[in-house]
């Protein structure tokens, strides 16, 4: 059984001006998320600027988002890193918490080989008993999760059990169903590719569009699910609009804005994020407005 099935929000970190971490605004965007359709909170992965965290802040958000989600929602740990043995401990820490599942991105920087892909994960997932979601996304960590490592490690290693691609590439995607016969949780990575990995078998999106978006980006998938192929795909589209502005600067220097936006202040970023331009901002307002999302 999926750790999780429709859309999981990659939920911002809010900060104080002082860039420390907001814990009454994250309990705030944690009610609203369980209130508004969104199907799992994945807390401290790259728009919640876990690169920007210590370690400390890091583990104490996570057991924070498991305490106040109180069962809700799943909730799912990133605890990646790009040494084995820091993933390995953090890891265990969000388990002992009480995490749900593990989102562990590619290691970054090192550029490991394929076998050096299998021996992290098999390292982590040996040692930290929770489902793990692999995360492929070759754009930031400069190393691709190639569709036969990713094969090798569902059908090796038992608490191995999904991926989130955002490789962007359809044919690296349907090769993964193929190798793996479709027994991996598939999970997009890029909210405009969402209806087309469902559409390989996939369980859902981990989203970045669900911060502001929460419900229709759960309609997108439900529908699916539903058997209304159309009327997700039209939601789909729909939607495309706002993903472009969503991504118009690197994430999640647009959507921490976009909250805000809307009246949940996030706070600023941390450096070496800069704030959205005026530009930006501008364009961003009206895709969200178009796309019936009321600014404060």
């Amino acid at each position: 059984m999926a750790v999780f099935k429709g859309s999981g929000v990659a939920i911002v970190t809010p900060f104080h001006a002082d860039e420390s971490i907001n814990y009454d605004r994250l309990d705030e965007l944690i009610d609203y998320h369980c209130e508004n359709g969104t199907d799992s909170i994945i807390i401290c992965g790259t728009t919640g600027e876990s690169a920007t965290m210590t370690e400390e802040e890091h583990m104490e958000c996570v057991k924070f988002a498991i305490e106040r989600t109180k069962g809700r929602l799943p909730v799912i740990a990133g605890t990646g890193s790009n040494c084995t043995r820091t993933a390995i401990e953090m890891s265990k820490e969000a388990v002992a918490d009480g995490a749900d599942a593990l989102l562990l991105v590619t290691p970054y920087y090192n550029k490991a080989t394929q076998a050096g892909l299998i021996a992290h994960y098999t390292a982590i997932a040996k040692e930290a008993k929770a489902p793990i979601i692999m995360y492929s996304v070759a754009s930031r960590t400069g190393c691709n999760l190639e569709p036969a490592t990713v094969a090798e490690l569902v059908k090796n290693v038992e608490n191995i059990v999904g991926i989130k691609e955002a490789s962007g590439n359809i044919a690296q995607v349907a090769k993964i169903m193929s190798l793996t016969d479709g027994n991996i949780d598939l999970y997009s990575g890029n909210d405009d590719q969402i209806v087309p990995l469902l559409s390989l078998g996939g369980k859902g999106v981990i989203s970045v569009l669900a911060n502001v978006a929460p419900r229709e980006t759960h309609d997108i998938c439900e529908r699916f699910f539903a058997g209304d192929i159309e009327g997700s795909a039209a939601l789909q589209l729909k939607a495309v609009p706002l993903i472009d502005q969503l991504f118009c600067e690197v994430n999640p220097i647009p959507v921490k804005r976009a909250v805000t936006l809307m009246g949940i202040d996030c706070g600023p970023l941390r450096m070496p994020l800069t704030p959205l331009t005026p530009e930006h901002e501008r364009s961003l307002a009206e895709a969200m407005k178009d796309f019936g999302i009321q600014l404060a």
